[in-house]
């Protein structure tokens, strides 16, 4: 064999190995993210509702746990809640803006929610909510699959401002959903 021969195999070697030898441990040693597009976080394993959603139709939803109080992250929580689902546009048949409500939860504040027709309220027993939440708090907004399952989970702000730009990742993570999604 002579010596520019050698030297074409070794260049071959470098050019198609190399790259799969370092794509190998680029995986292993996790040097760059893994393609996650979500802006919300991710629940794993999802959280399952079904035994707190029992009357509800299948839909996507965006959902609010309202709490015993409601201050301002509850406010700011509502308002984003109703936002989200005027900006689906279109696709707001598809998705419903939901707020769960239990027997604890701020019975002032009702009236208010009851002037916004977007959000539909929805009751369940406060036992089967802390029975499904036991692992995960409920001082999110959540969104929820057409199955029941709580895939996303975004935080709730004090600022107004910042719960505007969370609205505006729930929007595109939930557009993206109904976009690949083909029920509800």
């Amino acid at each position: 064999m002579t010596k520019s021969n050698r030297i074409t195999i070794i260049l071959l070697v470098v050019v198609f190995v190399l790259p799969v030898i370092l794509a190998k441990f680029a995986l292993e040693n996790d040097w760059f993210n893994r393609g996650s597009t979500n802006r919300g976080e991710l629940m794993e394993p999802p959280l399952d509702l079904s035994a707190v959603m029992t009357e509800a139709q299948p839909s996507w939803r965006i959902l609010y746990v309202m709490p015993e109080t409601c201050d301002v992250k509850c406010s700011n929580a509502l308002y984003s809640l109703e936002q989200v689902w005027v900006a689906l546009g279109r696709q707001a048949e598809r998705a419903q803006a939901t707020v769960l409500l239990t027997e604890s939860s701020d019975v002032a504040f009702l009236s208010s929610l009851s002037e916004q027709n977007h959000l539909h309220l929805l009751t369940a027993d406060q036992q089967n909510v802390n029975q499904v939440f036991k692992d995960v708090a409920t001082d999110g907004i959540f969104i929820v699959d057409t199955l029941n399952n709580a895939m996303l989970r975004y935080p709730l702000q004090e600022q107004q401002e910042q719960a505007v730009m969370d609205s505006r990742d729930m929007l595109a993570d939930l557009k993206k959903l109904l976009k690949l999604s083909r029920i509800g």
